[in-house]
């Protein structure tokens, strides 16, 4: 039987918010414990408690997760990959300590497809953020006043911009469901723009970019 460690990443904000509070994250891997056969020998809960969390040192259940892991040879498993760490370099640190991690929101993917994906992320969320400062700077040389509307603006052209980069590779699947196209996207390592794996909610508002504000709404009815 596989053994696994469970790593739980929370903080006191996160508590409350959907799928990061500490039992969403049991469930979660609690499943994907009795989907695999596996046993969960142990579980590390680590409390954020300010900047700074991507530091080893500053995350000491995690460093217990890994000596552990390493004693007893199993695998460590996290909810979603930003509960184990949003950094790439970081993350590529973990990834080279000789311990096996397994994401539940991307069951197949292997040490190496993390480190892509975190990369993948990186590099979007990257994009976002210099497009939006592009859009602001355009706003501001125009004599705009930069307000919560003209943020609001920026990051809608930035979200745009994101999909548009996905049109070629969503468009020749949207006779599926929502649901199918997420898992889709997670099977080909693609990220959202925010690093996470795809669900039914993010796929439906990237096809509302590229088909049309109603689009969501039909396509969660027939999912």
């Amino acid at each position: 039987m596989t053994v696994i460690i469970s790593y739980i990443r929370v903080s006191t904000q996160q508590q409350g918010r959907s799928g990061l509070g500490l039992e969403a994250q049991q469930a979660d891997i609690a499943r994907f414990a009795a989907a695999s056969g596996a046993e969960i020998a142990a579980e590390y809960v680590e409390v954020e408690t300010g900047k700074g969390a991507d530091a080893l040192e500053s995350r000491p259940q995690l460093a217990a997760a890994l000596a552990h892991a390493r004693k007893i040879g199993a695998t460590i498993v996290v909810a979603k990959l930003d509960r184990l760490t949003r950094n790439v370099e970081f993350g590529a640190g973990l990834m080279n300590r000789k311990v096996n991690f397994k994401v539940v929101a991307m069951p197949h993917a292997d040490n190496f497809q993390l480190h892509l994906f975190l990369a993948l992320a990186e590099q979007e969320r990257d994009v976002i953020s210099a497009r939006t400062k592009a859009a602001l700077a355009a706003a501001k040389a125009r004599g705009a006043v930069l307000g919560n509307a003209a943020l609001a603006k920026a990051n809608a052209d930035a979200a745009q911009a994101f999909a548009e980069s996905l049109r070629e590779i969503v468009e020749p699947v949207l006779c599926r469901s929502i649901r199918q196209i997420a898992a889709y996207l997670n099977e080909r390592g693609i990220a959202t723009a925010t690093g996470s794996a795809w669900r039914a909610s993010n796929v439906a508002r990237l096809i509302d970019r590229l088909k049309g504000e109603t689009y969501a709404e039909e396509a969660a009815q027939a999912a």
